[in-house]
This record gives C-alpha cells, sequence and structure tokens, in this order.
C-alpha cells in the first residue's frame, strides 16, 4: 500500500481547460486514490471553498475559480504500471495517430482499457505511465477487452467534452470487421434489438436481447462471403456493451471465437485454422477534430493471425 498524503491546505486556480467540468469529478481525478466518500464528505462540511464559497458536487467549474482544498489523508495503492513491462511500452508501438489533442491507438486483443475487475492496469492506466508530463488523458469510448483496432484517448478535458458531444449526436463512424458463422443474408442490413445488462451468479456480466432492455442498433453490411462463414462490417449506431456480439448472435451468425456469445462447432473449425482470438476489429474511426473542426478517419490494420484464417478461409473457397 502507499500511504497517500494531502497533508497541507491545498489553494488551485483552475485552467481553462477544465472550464464545465464539475467539481466532484475534478476533485476525485485530483485527490486520486481518496475514497468517493471522503470526498463528498468535504464538500457537503464546505470545506472545499471556491472562490471562498461552499459549493455543491454538481457546481460547474468557470476558468480561473480559486480553489481552496483541505488536508486530507488515505492508504490506498496508486501505482501506475512499469514502463519496463513489455505489455506497457509496447503500446507506443501501436500508436496510429497522435498530436496536442488526441491519441489513437490500435488496441491490442487482450487488452483492457482500463484496470479494475481484478485487472491490475489497462491501456488507460499504462498511457499514463508511458506519459508521466502529460496532465490529463481520459477514453473518448471503451472496446472490449478481446476487441482490437482503433481506440481514440483524448489529451485535454476541452477535447474530451467535444469528442462525447460527437458522439452523442452520432457524429462519430464507428466501422468493425467481424468474421461470423454462417452466410449472412444480403437482404440484412441492420439489426434492432433492446438489450438488458445481466450479472450472473459467478459475477460475469452478460448481455441479453430484453424487450425491457435499451433500444440497439447496429448496421452491417458484408465483405467477403466464405464456406459457411461470412467477412461482415459493422457498424453500431447506439453504444451498447457487448452490442456487436450480441446482434451477431441474434441475427443466428455469431461471432468466431466468441467466449460468451459464440457457436462452439464454429469455433473449433476455426480453431483449427488457427484463431486464437475473438474475430472482431474496430476497423475505423471517423470524427471532426476538435481543435481543427476538420472530419478525420484512422485506420488500423488486422493482426497478421486475423488476416492468416482469412487466407485459410479463401482457399476452402
Amino acid at each position: 500500500m502507499t500511504d497517500l498524503s494531502f497533508q497541507k491546505v491545498q489553494f488551485v486556480t483552475i485552467d481553462p481547460d477544465l472550464e464545465g467540468q464539475r467539481i466532484d469529478n475534478y476533485l476525485r481525478t485530483f485527490l486520486k486514490g481518496v475514497p468517493k466518500s471522503l470526498i463528498y464528505r468535504i464538500l457537503r462540511k464546505g470545506e472545499v471553498r471556491v472562490n471562498k464559497k461552499r459549493v455543491k458536487p454538481e457546481y460547474k467549474l468557470q476558468a480561473n475559480d480559486e480553489l481552496r482544498i483541505p488536508p486530507v489523508r488515505v492508504s490506498e495503492p496508486t501505482d501506475l504500471p512499469s514502463t519496463k513491462l513489455n505489455k506497457v511500452s509496447s503500446l507506443e508501438n501501436h500508436i496510429l495517430y497522435e498530436d496536442d489533442w488526441i491519441i489513437v491507438l490500435n488496441k491490442p486483443s487482450g487488452t483492457a482499457v482500463h484496470g479494475g475487475s481484478g485487472l491490475s492496469f489497462g491501456v488507460i492506466e499504462a498511457l499514463r505511465s508511458l506519459r508521466p508530463q502529460q496532465k490529463f488523458l481520459e477514453l473518448v469510448h471503451r472496446l472490449d477487452r478481446d476487441t482490437s483496432g482503433c481506440l481514440l484517448i483524448a489529451k485535454k478535458r476541452s477535447a474530451l467534452k467535444n469528442l462525447h458531444e460527437q458522439l452523442r449526436d452520432r457524429k462519430v463512424d464507428k466501422r468493425y470487421q467481424a468474421l461470423v458463422a454462417g452466410e449472412w443474408p444480403a437482404n440484412r442490413f441492420k439489426v434492432k434489438a433492446p438489450l438488458l445488462k445481466n450479472t450472473l451468479k459467478s459475477g460475469e456480466r452478460i448481455v441479453l436481447v430484453d424487450d425491457e432492455g435499451k433500444p440497439s442498433e447496429t448496421r452491417y453490411r458484408i465483405l467477403e462471403s466464405f464456406v459457411q462463414a461470412t467477412l461482415v462490417e459493422a457498424s453500431p449506431i447506439t453504444g451498447r456493451t457487448h452490442q456487436i456480439r450480441v446482434h451477431c448472435l441474434h441475427a443466428g451468425h455469431p461471432i468466431a471465437a466468441d467466449n460468451r456469445y459464440g457457436d462452439k462447432e464454429f469455433d473449433e473449425r476455426t480453431q483449427r485454422m488457427g484463431l486464437k482470438r475473438l474475430f472482431l476489429h474496430a476497423h475505423s474511426l471517423a470524427f471532426i477534430h476538435p481543435n481543427t473542426e476538420e472530419r478525420v478517419s484512422y485506420k488500423a490494420p488486422l493482426e497478421p493471425s486475423l488476416v492468416s484464417v482469412l487466407k485459410r478461409l479463401r482457399s476452402e473457397v
């Protein structure tokens, strides 16, 4: 355990880039490792002051606000992963694009986007470790641990806010490639099915098609047809957990090597072809750059193991 101490009263002037952020969220980042309950307690008691006044947790920060933050003391594990770990250092080679505002990463399959649930670290913790001088690094969206491909990270709060607005307004175009079982019908261009999250007794999270779930839609097009398999492009219109995977299963065409929503027979067949991971890849990402305001697009190539499986399938045609 690292003894984390904020033993003195701290005075902070808010950077213009942080304008609009709720004070409770700001304090959770500023006082890393301090329990949420303690943060809300010091806000409720008026120990945190903004321009010498008490504020509520939902107060939105303004540029040049003067914050008084009281002393707090807590023991929490806050260490970032070592940059000497191969999984951390190799992420540098997966960066597709980087500037002062964003990073576009070709996330490897098997790496979580963030730590938690028994994982010591994920992509975001690894990047913070590789960029110790970078004050702000946050995920714009998420990818399942076993899904590879385009992942967008914001390097400024204003960029994060802008990109979140684009996601809400459906201005971000995300396209995935998936190898699915069977022959995808040529006239099936979309799957609309409400999705509901469930947690099993084992603690495993699973998503089901359920009328009480959230409205969800994925658009599809065929990229290549094989013997009893199809390479499809999937474009999620909504952004639900496991959406593409569950919609493919609902359509009767589960994704290859999906350990939750897959087909055993199909998985055994693709395994013999050398497939050892989920065949779902975030192939491209297009959005309006938060600084230049120009529409930009990035593509992540398929990793060699997926290309190899496609070659094997073509040889069967």
